[in-house]
């Protein structure tokens, strides 16, 4: 079934790395646009003066919350769905596939259904305040009934990548995020439904993406048809995507505790203000970071694969291309956020005070940049080697054991100021960790012909 367009162990890595990169990265970029362009235009909002902008930041930790489920279990199992591919144990692959969909789907109405009734208390938990507490009661309210949507469409669109097929992936996301880019300012402003219909645009849209990629993987087009009977669960398998996948869930589950942690002290020692520039910076910070995310996450297929097929020198090869290309482009955009900050956050409000704090606390932020490529390629070679222990480890070290208690303990002595600063000090330390002990542990270990075993 695999075909030579889709076999990793032929032809040029760099360019079996770049057909996926691009596409992926054109991918990511219009998802993250779901969310983005409900920012700018919320922070646009007549009226609100970035309070309607500050509720919807107080929802970011759950927002992020629920991308760490999906990619828990999309990502966690398409690097063994590869590694299966490799191999030529096309059933196993089947399997993964039709697993990951089956923990999709039950967890994401789990957390609807739990993000519903416990809303109110959650919210206030998260940072909000009686003033933007209706503001994120308005737009959670609806998101949060997209989540099934969301979760199946964007976790099954990874494997529509990992088959080869990685433009069919853009389309997917570019079709949702269109229409929610048409119908934000329709909802928004010409009904003036406000922040609700924001959050309805973005339902709408994740609909649409999760219906398509349903068609194309129950088609003939896709090598591995997803068959509705087969989507049943298997404990052996779930256990392996669970196992691999939940450091891609710990690194940004633990975005959620820091976010919530962030709010939280920024509220204490700042205002509403500060939670509201906060949510612009994530915003900026998930933005400039998708082309490093796309390069090493579209590597994983190609690493995967020739892991498995036991061709060595190919992967070598993809690690050092993975890790240069995205070390380059962390020091280009490290360089403009530094010269440019207040260009970016412009974008997002037109208010003068959140302009000029946001331009001093958006520089703090995003100090140590080009550090936090390190975390991400070895991170990504961790997970494509399904050394789960690894990569599970430098994720808790960078966001549990460094930034949450930075985050608490540098205010006492820095002030808000303290709440930013502990990101630079994190990159650094988690990004030169995590490469250098790739570098260790596999690179310099993995045997010099193809076909031996590896003993990492």
């Amino acid at each position: 079934m695999t075909s030579t367009a889709t076999d990793f162990s032929k032809g040029s890595v760099i360019k079996a790395i770049t057909a996926q990169s691009i596409p992926l990265l054109v991918a990511q970029i219009i998802q993250l646009l779901y969310n983005i362009v409900d920012r700018i235009y919320i922070g646009h909002l007549p009226g609100s003066n970035g309070i309607a902008l500050t509720g919807v930041g107080v929802c970011f930790p759950i927002i992020t919350l629920i991308t760490a489920f999906t990619d828990w279990f999309g990502i966690g199992g398409t690097p063994l769905f590869s590694i299966a591919r490799g191999k030529g144990d096309e059933n196993r692959a089947h399997s993964i596939m039709s697993e990951s969909a089956f923990l999709l789907i039950v967890t994401s109405v789990i957390m609807t259904a739990l993000a519903l009734i416990f809303m109110r208390p959650m919210l206030y938990a998260l940072g909000a305040s009686d003033a933007t507490y209706p503001y994120a009661k308005s737009y959670f309210t609806i998101y949060i009934l997209g989540t099934v949507f969301f979760m199946t469409g964007s976790g099954l669109n990874y494997y529509i990548s990992a088959q080869g097929f990685p433009r069919t992936g853009m389309i997917t996301t570019a079709i949702g995020a269109i229409l929610n880019i048409i119908l934000d300012p329709l909802l928004m402003f010409v009904l003036n439904w406000g922040v609700a219909g924001a959050a309805i645009a973005t339902v709408i849209s994740q609909i649409v993406s999760a219906v398509w990629v349903i068609r194309f993987l129950h088609s003939d087009r896709a090598l591995f048809r997803l068959k509705i009977s087969e989507i049943r669960f298997n404990k052996s398998i779930a256990r392996e995507i669970a196992t691999l996948g939940f450091a891609n869930f710990l690194m940004k589950s633990t975005n959620t505790v820091t976010q919530a942690a962030c709010n939280i002290m920024l509220r204490d020692y700042g205002g509403d203000l500060y939670i509201g520039i906060f949510a612009i910076i994530n915003s900026i910070r998930d933005f400039i970071s998708l082309p490093g995310t796309a390069i090493t996450h579209a590597s994983q297929p190609v690493l995967g694969y020739n892991f498995g097929a036991r061709k060595y020198r190919r992967l070598k090869q993809g690690i050092v291309f993975a890790s240069a290309a995205a070390s380059c482009y962390g020091g280009l955009v490290w360089i403009l956020i530094l010269i440019f900050p207040t260009f970016f956050i412009r974008i997002f409000t037109p208010d003068m005070e959140t302009i000029t704090v946001g331009t001093h606390c958006l520089r703090l932020y995003l100090m140590a940049f080009i550090f936090q490529m390190g975390q991400f390629c070895g991170q990504s070679v961790f997970s494509a080697l399904g050394q789960s222990k690894k990569a599970i480890f430098f994720s808790t070290l960078r966001k549990i054991i460094i930034i949450l208690p930075l985050t608490l303990i540098l205010p006492l002595y820095m002030g808000v100021d303290g709440v930013f600063a502990a990101e630079p000090i994190s990159n650094v330390i988690g990004g030169v960790a995590a490469f250098t002990t790739m570098l260790v542990t596999v690179y310099f270990r993995l045997p010099k012909k193809d076909g031996e075993e590896a003993r990492l």
